[in-house]
């Protein structure tokens, strides 16, 4: 245990899963926890032309997710993508063993009859390959001191963690604080990847406990690996952190997200938080 740090049971940084569906074509983005799969119909009203099919991936989806709406998409038995991964030869950097959580990049892809699960992945891992070793974000990584897929890694917690788009580059800075001052990250996401459970699920007293090598309360440092594959706003928010000496954040209530370097007025704002959620929840209102 860091003696710069609070006892690591009592630290709670924000956490919201996003609520992804697509119409028409596009992807709403909510606070709520992910619901998986997606394709949009080739077929049009009235038996006209047919729109090319096309597959989105929404932001901060994980990779079985990801394989899941592959499978969806291609009216595949569930697991076909995954079980593909052995043959699809992705170019994923070495750091990553193989493992293309983080670099199935968010996008809308085309689905036609010639296209495959490997295909997809392909195409998925090559637009994170240019996204990720461009210009800005290469130069971002050098001055920030880390390699690109330690970046990579960072973002898709920024991705998990932040509750809105503006929240993200302090976010971020909480994480790099962290990392900076040698404390634990400390946070929820990261454990519940571990634990293969959604982003968002509450994490206990006897969790913080388990030996699992994404217990970010107990280990230092970064994850194994990336927790999601996380848009070009989280990475941006890594490579351009906003300037801040914050250790701790919380959503209090939607909107009203607190950060902050004292771990006492972190305390008062977790307390706030807790008694919003008391005043919404379906006993408060019996």
């Amino acid at each position: 245990m860091q003696t710069n740090t609070p006892p690591r049971s009592t630290i709670r940084l924000t956490r919201r899963g996003r609520l992804a569906l697509v119409v028409s074509g596009a992807v709403l983005a909510g606070t709520a926890v992910v619901v998986p799969l997606l394709t949009l119909d080739s077929d049009t009203a009235g038996g006209g032309p047919a729109r090319p099919r096309t597959l989105v991936i929404p932001e901060g989806w994980r990779a079985g997710q990801v394989y899941a709406a592959i499978d969806k998409a291609l009216a595949l038995p569930p697991g076909t993508t995954k079980q593909s991964l052995a043959k699809a030869e992705l170019k994923l950097p070495a750091a990553a063993g193989g493992n293309p959580e983080g670099y199935l990049f968010p996008s809308t892809y085309p689905v036609d009859d010639k296209t495959t699960p490997q295909s997809l992945l392909a195409a998925m891992v090559e637009k994170a390959d240019k996204k990720f070793n461009a210009a800005p974000v290469a130069a971002g990584a050098q001055r920030t001191s880390m390699n690109t897929y330690q970046a990579v890694t960072i973002a898709s917690i920024v991705q998990a963690e932040s509750a809105t788009k503006a929240d993200m580059a302090k976010v971020a800075r909480v994480v790099l604080n962290r990392l900076e001052r040698g404390m634990p990250l400390q946070m929820d996401s990261i454990l519940n990847y571990g634990l293969g459970r959604t982003a968002a699920a509450r994490v206990n007293a006897n969790d913080i406990q388990v030996d699992n090598p994404y217990n970010s309360y107990q280990r230092m440092g970064l994850p194994p690996t990336p927790i999601d594959n996380p848009g070009e706003d989280a990475l941006r928010a890594v490579m351009n952190p906003a300037p801040g000496d914050w250790l701790y954040f919380v959503m209090v209530k939607p909107g009203d997200t607190r950060f902050t370097a004292d771990y006492a007025e972190h305390q008062r704002n977790l307390a706030e938080a807790a008694a919003h959620r008391q005043s919404r929840s379906p006993q408060s209102a019996t």
